[in-house]
C-alpha cells in the first residue's frame, strides 16, 4: 500500500510542533546572541533557517566591518 501526502500529516501533532519549537529556540537564542555582541541586529538569526540566504548572510557577517571592531579604531 502506498502512503500518500495525507497519510503522513496525522505525525504533525502538538508534540511534533513544540519540539520543533524547542529546536527552533536553541538555534535562534545563541546566535542573536552573538550577532548583538558584534554589533548586529538579533533578528538577522532569522536567516539562519533560509536556505542559500543562510550562506550569504555568513558570508557577507565574515567580510564586513563589524560596527563593535570600529569603535576600537
Amino acid at each position: 500500500m502506498m502512503y500518500g501526502w495525507s497519510d503522513t500529516m496525522e505525525f504533525a501533532g502538538p508534540i511534533h510542533w513544540l519540539f520543533f519549537l524547542a529546536l527552533v529556540a536553541l538555534v535562534l537564542y545563541p546566535i542573536g546572541r552573538i550577532l548583538t555582541r558584534i554589533g548586529f541586529s538579533p533578528l538577522w538569526s532569522i536567516l539562519a533557517f533560509v536556505p542559500i540566504l543562510n550562506l550569504l548572510a555568513l558570508w557577507i557577517l565574515a567580510c564586513s566591518d563589524w560596527p563593535r571592531q570600529k569603535d576600537r579604531t
